[in-house]
C-alpha cells in the first residue's frame, strides 16, 4: 500500500465530538423555564467555545432567537463595552429603571420568548454588562450561553451573574482517550492506530487546543500519514505547531522569573521531591506555580513530588534550554540524589540516565544497575542507551545478554543476534551458554524469521549441556518453535512435562517460553478449553515474576488468552482480555512487536465474531505496524484478514490490493492455509463462490495435513457458509468429535443442517453462534432457515426467521454474505396493516381501534391476522417484538439486503 505525504491540517472546528452529554443538558435546560443561564467552565483550550457554538446552533435550530457579545480585557474597561450593541442608541442607563426597560423592549421577541446570548470567556466581562445582564435574565428576557475560564480571577458581578439556581454550570474537562480516538477519526477521515491515539492524547493532556495543533505539526511534517486504512504516527516525541510552542511559552513566561528555575529542573528530571523542588524555587513561588495550573503535588509514597501540570510544558521547556544550563541542571539534580545515598529503588536509574544525559558517561556499576531496572520496568529504549554507553571492558555475558534481549524487544534482531553471538562466544559456564543459547534462539526465530537457524542454536547447545534440568529447557524451547512453525503434535510432546507451576520450574523465562505456547499448540489441536486454562494459568505466573526475570511484558501473554477464547467460543471474553492486554502494551514503553501480534488476534476475534469493520481495523493496525518495524512474521496473516473483511464489506478494491500484498509475505507454518482467507472471500464477493470453496478446501487440506485441527474446522465452516455444505459435512461431524470448541461444533452442526435444510435444526444453531458471540454466522443460520421455511411453503415461519436473521444481522457492521442475501423476501405490510398492528402492539382493543379508524372490528382483525401473517407471529405481544426487529432492520438498511435479487455485491468500493 502506499502512504500518503503530507497533508493539510484539517478544521478541528468542523467537527463535534465527544461532548453529547453536555450538549443534551443544554436542550434541557432550553426546555426548562426555570433555567435562565448555562455557562461552560473548564481550562484554556478544552473546547468550551466549540461546544457553546453547537449549542448556540441548537438553540437557533429549535426558532430561538440568538445574538452574540464579545468579552475582551479591552471591552471591560469600558462600562458595557460587551453589550453595547444590544443597547439601543440614545438610551440613558443612569436611570436604572427606564434604561432597563428600554434594553428589555428592545431584546424582547415577539413570541415572548428569550433572546439566547453567547457570551465566549464571562471572566473578561465588565461589571456593568454583568449587573444589566443579570437583570435581563432574571426577567425572562435573555438566556445567557457563555464560557468561563477556570483559575481566572472573576469580578464579584460575574460571580453573580454565573451562579444561583436559575443559572445550569457545566465543567468541562479534558478529552478522555476514548473522545480523543473519536475526534481524531473525524477530522482525519479514518481510524487512527491506538498507538498513535495514545501518543497524542498523552501529550496534550485532553486538551482540544493542543491537540489540533499536535496533528497539524503531525501532518505538516509528514509525521503522521495513512496508508489507505489507517493513520499512523512515526514514533519518537510528538512535535507540534510554532503557533503551539508560542503559546505554551507565553503562559510558563507569565509565571515570572522567580519560577523559571524550577521550571527548567522538572522538564528535565520531574517528578521531583518538592524539598528539590524548593530548593530550586522559593516554597511560595512553588505554591503560587501549582495555583496558576503548571505545576501538580502528589504523594510518592510518603513523599511529596511535584511534576510539571501538563506533559507539553516540559517539552517547550526543554526545546529552550542551553546545552550548558542544561547540563548544569541535570549533574546538579543527580549529585543531590546521589548525596541521600540512592534510597529509593528508581534512583539508580534517574541518576545514570541523567548523567549519561549531561556527560555522556557515568560510572559503570550505576550504568549496569541501572539499565537492569530500565529492563524490568519494560522500558528497552533507555536499557539500550544506558548499556550502550558501557565501555567494552566493563561489558559481561549477563550485560550482553540484556543489551541483546533489549535488541529483540525493540525490534531489531540483527543487532540481537551480533550481539547475542558475541555473548556466546565468551559465555564460560554451562548456565551461561544455556542462557545465551535460549536468547538467541528465540531472537532467530521471532524476530529475525530464521527458524532453521534457530532450531541449529538449540542443538549446538545440547551438545553442551549436561544438566537434565537444562536439556528439558532447550526442549521447551524447541517445543514452542514447533507450534509456533506449524506442527503442533511435535511441539506438545516436547512440553509434555512443562511444570503447571512456574515455582517449580528451575528458570522462569524458560517456563513462560514454554507456557506461552503450549495454549496455542493446545487451540491448534482441538483442545480449546485446556488452551484457555494454560493461557490463563501462564499470565497469572507472568504477573507474579515480571520484574524478577528478563522477559517480556506480562500483558504478552494475554494475546494466547484472546486467541484461546476467541477459539474456544467465548468471542465477549476474547475481545475483554485483548483489549486490556492491547491498553497494557500501549501504556507501558514496550516494542511493537508484541502490540503487533495481540492486534493481529484482536483482529481475528472480531472476525470471527462477524464484525468485520471492527476486524479490519486491527488487522490494519497490526500490518501497518509490521511494515513500520520490519517485523514481517505477522503481516501476511493480518493483509489476508484485511482482505477478507473488506470483501465482506464490499470495498473490493482495497480486498485486492491487501490480497495482492499478502502473496508477497512471508507466512509462519502456523497459519498454514490461512493465507487464503482473503483471496476465498474476495472471489465471494465477486459471486465466484465455487472457486472460493475451491480455494478454502485446497487451505483445508493444507491444515489437515499439519495436524491443525481448529484452522481446519473453521475454514470448512467457511466452505460450507459458501454452499459447501454437503461436500464437508462429514469431516466437520468427525472433527468436532475431537474437539471441545463451541465454534467447531456449531460449525458442523450449521453444515449439517444446511445439508439437509432442515430450518428447525438451522435455529438451534444459530442460537448457539449467538451464544458465543458469532454474530455473523448467528444471522447467516437464521436467514438459512427463511429460506428453508419458504422453500417448504411456510410463510409465517419464513418471516419470523428473517426478522431474527434481521436482527442479528443488525450487529455485523454492514456486512454482506450469500447466506444473509440469500434469504427469502418477506411481504411487507400495508399503511393500513402497519397502523393496526401498531395500535395492537400498543395494547389497544380491536373494538378501539376500529372507532378510532372508523372501520368495523371485523376490518381490524383481518388487518391484524394478514400482520400477524407476514411477520411469522400468533400473538399481541410477538407483534409489538416483530415490529420493533422491523423497525432496527428498516433503520439500518437491513430490509433492502435481505430482499436483494442476488448475493453477489457491487464491484464499487464502499466506506467500511
Amino acid at each position: 500500500m502506499t502512504m500518503a505525504g503530507p497533508v493539510t491540517a484539517p478544521g478541528f472546528t468542523d467537527v463535534f465530538v465527544g461532548r453529547g452529554g453536555q450538549l443534551e443538558l443544554f436542550a434541557r435546560g432550553l426546555a426548562d423555564r426555570r433555567c435562565r443561564g448555562f455557562v461552560v467552565a473548564g481550562s484554556a483550550g478544552v473546547g468550551k467555545s466549540r461546544l457553546v457554538e453547537e449549542c448556540l446552533a441548537r438553540a437557533e435550530g429549535t426558532g430561538l432567537r440568538v445574538a452574540r457579545a464579545t468579552a475582551s480585557a479591552a471591552a471591560r474597561s469600558v462600562a458595557l463595552g460587551a453589550i453595547a450593541h444590544l443597547v439601543p442608541a440614545g438610551v440613558d442607563l443612569s436611570d436604572p429603571v427606564v434604561g432597563f426597560a428600554a434594553v428589555a423592549r428592545r431584546l424582547a421577541g415577539p413570541d415572548g420568548r428569550a433572546l439566547v446570548l453567547l457570551i465566549d470567556d464571562l471572566h473578561l466581562l465588565d461589571a456593568a454588562s454583568a449587573v444589566l445582564l443579570r437583570q435581563l435574565m432574571d426577567a425572562g428576557v435573555v438566556r445567557l450561553l457563555g464560557t468561563l475560564c477556570t483559575g481566572a480571577p472573576v469580578g464579584e458581578a460575574v460571580d453573580a451573574l454565573c451562579r444561583g439556581d436559575t443559572v445550569w454550570r457545566v465543567e468541562l474537562a479534558e478529552l478522555d482517550r476514548g473522545e480523543a480516538e473519536e475526534l481524531l477519526r473525524a477530522v482525519l477521515g479514518g481510524p487512527v492506530a491506538q498507538w498513535a491515539v495514545r501518543e497524542l492524547h498523552a501529550a496534550c493532556g485532553g486538551n482540544v487546543l493542543y491537540l489540533r495543533e499536535l496533528v497539524t505539526g503531525a501532518l505538516e511534517r509528514g509525521a503522521l500519514v495513512s496508508d489507505g486504512e489507517i493513520w499512523q504516527l512515526e514514533r519518537g516525541p510528538v512535535r507540534g505547531t510554532a503557533r503551539l510552542a508560542e503559546l505554551i511559552g507565553a503562559r510558563l513566561a507569565a509565571a515570572g522569573r522567580a519560577a523559571r528555575p524550577v521550571l527548567e529542573l522538572l522538564a528535565l528530571c520531574e517528578p521531583l521531591p518538592l524539598a528539590d523542588a524548593e530548593q530550586a524555587a522559593s516554597p511560595a513561588v512553588v505554591a503560587a506555580l501549582e495555583s496558576a495550573g503548571l505545576v501538580r503535588a502528589g504523594l510518592d509514597g510518603r513523599r511529596t513530588s511535584v511534576a510539571l501540570a501538563h506533559p507539553l510544558y516540559g517539552e517547550v521547556l526543554r526545546a529552550e534550554l542551553p546545552v550548558l544550563r542544561r547540563r548544569e541542571l541535570l549533574v546538579r539534580q543527580a549529585a543531590r540524589v546521589e548525596a541521600r545515598g540512592l534510597k529509593r529503588r528508581d534512583d539508580a536509574l534517574h541518576v545514570a540516565s541523567w548523567r549519561l544525559a549531561a556527560t555522556g558517561t557515568a560510572d559503570p556499576a550505576m550504568l549496569v544497575r541501572a539499565a537492569a531496572q530500565a529492563r524490568y520496568a519494560h522500558d528497552y529504549r533507555q536499557a539500550s542507551l544506558l548499556l550502550g554507553a558501557l565501555p567494552e571492558e566493563h561489558h559481561t555475558t549477563a550485560t550482553r545478554l540484556m543489551l541483546g534481549e533489549t535488541y529483540f524487544e525493540l525490534g531489531d534482531p540483527q543487532r540481537a543476534e551480533a550481539v547475542l553471538a558475541v555473548a556466546a562466544a565468551g559465555a564460560a559456564s554451562e548456565q551461561d551458554r544455556l542462557a545465551v543459547a535460549m536468547a538467541r534462539s528465540f531472537n532467530l526465530f521471532w524476530g529475525a524469521a530464521q527458524p532453521d537457524d534457530a532450531l541449529k542454536v538449540i542443538d549446538a547447545a545440547r551438545a553442551q549441556v549436561t544438566t537434565a534440568d537444562g536439556l528439558r529447557m532447550l526442549d521447551h524451547n524447541e517445543g514452542s518453535m514447533r507450534i509456533a512453525s506449524g506442527e503442533p503434535v511435535r511441539g506438545l510432546s516436547l512440553l509434555e512435562d512443562l511444570e503447571e507451576d512456574i515455582h517449580q520450574a528451575p528458570d522462569p523465562v524458560a517456563w513462560l517460553t514454554g507456557a506461552m505456547m503450549k495454549p496455542l499448540g493446545l487451540e491448534l489441536v482441538g483442545r480449546t478449553g485446556d488452551a484457555v486454562a494454560w493461557a490463563e494459568r501462564a499470565h497469572a505466573a507472568h504477573l507474579t515474576v515480571g520484574h524478577q526475570t528478563l522477559c517480556p511484558h506480562p500483558a504478552v501473554q494475554l494475546t494466547l488468552v484472546n486467541h484461546a477464547l476467541s477459539s474456544h467460543g467465548r468471542l465477549a471474553e476474547a475481545r475483554e482480555a485483548g483489549l486490556r492486554g492491547y491498553a497494557e502494551l500501549a501504556g507501558a514503553s514496550t516494542t511493537p512487536v508484541h502490540q503487533i501480534w495481540l492486534a493481529f488476534s484482536l483482529g481475528r476475534t472480531e472476525w470471527l465474531a462477524g464484525h468485520p469493520a471492527s476486524a479490519r481495523r486491527w488487522y490494519a493496525e497490526a500490518a501497518a505496524l509490521a511494515r513500520t518495524h520490519q517485523h514481517l512474521r505477522p503481516l501476511g496473516p493480518a493483509l489476508s484478514g484485511l482482505a477478507a473483511c473488506a470483501a465482506v464489506l464490499g470495498d473490493l478494491d482495497a480486498a485486492e490490493q491487501a490480497c495482492a500484498e499478502a502473496r508477497n509475505c512471508l507466512w509462519p507454518d502456523v497459519f498454514a492455509g490461512e493465507e487464503l482467507l482473503g483471496e476465498a472471500w474476495l472471489h465471494a464477493a465477486r459471486g465466484h463462490f465455487a472457486q472460493a470453496r475451491t480455494v478454502l478446501t485446497g487451505a483445508a487440506r493444507r491444515a489437515r495435513a499439519a495436524g491443525l485441527g481448529t484452522p481446519e474446522a473453521m475454514l470448512l465452516t467457511d466452505v460450507a457458509r459458501l454452499g459447501g455444505a454437503k461436500e464437508v459435512s462429514g469431516r466437520l461431524s468427525e472433527l468436532a468429535r475431537h474437539s471441545d470448541s463451541t465454534l467447531t461444533r456449531a460449525g458442523a452442526r450449521l453444515a449439517a443442517a444446511l445439508a439437509a435444510d432442515a430450518p428447525d435444526q438451522l435455529l438451534a444453531v444459530a442460537a448457539v453462534f449467538e451464544q458465543a458471540g458469532a454474530d455473523l454466522q448467528a444471522a447467516e443460520s437464521a436467514a438459512a432457515a427463511a429460506c428453508a421455511w419458504q422453500r417448504a411453503g411456510r410463510a409465517r415461519r419464513a418471516t419470523a426467521a428473517a426478522g431474527r436473521a434481521a436482527a442479528l444481522a443488525g450487529r455485523c457492521e454492514r456486512a454482506r454474505t450469500a447466506l444473509l442475501t440469500a434469504a427469502a423476501p418477506t411481504a411487507a405490510l400495508t399503511a393500513r396493516e402497519r397502523e393496526v398492528a401498531l395500535l395492537a402492539a400498543a395494547g389497544t382493543r380491536s373494538k378501539d381501534i376500529a372507532d378510532g379508524l372508523q372501520l368495523s372490528v371485523r376490518t381490524v382483525n383481518n388487518h391484524l391476522q394478514h400482520a400477524y401473517a407476514k411477520l411469522g407471529v400468533t400473538t399481541r405481544r410477538e407483534l409489538a417484538t416483530a415490529l420493533d426487529r422491523r423497525v432496527q432492520a428498516d433503520a439500518g438498511g437491513l430490509t433492502q439486503l435481505l430482499n436483494s435479487d442476488t448475493a453477489q455485491p457491487s464491484g464499487s468500493r464502499t466506506s467500511a
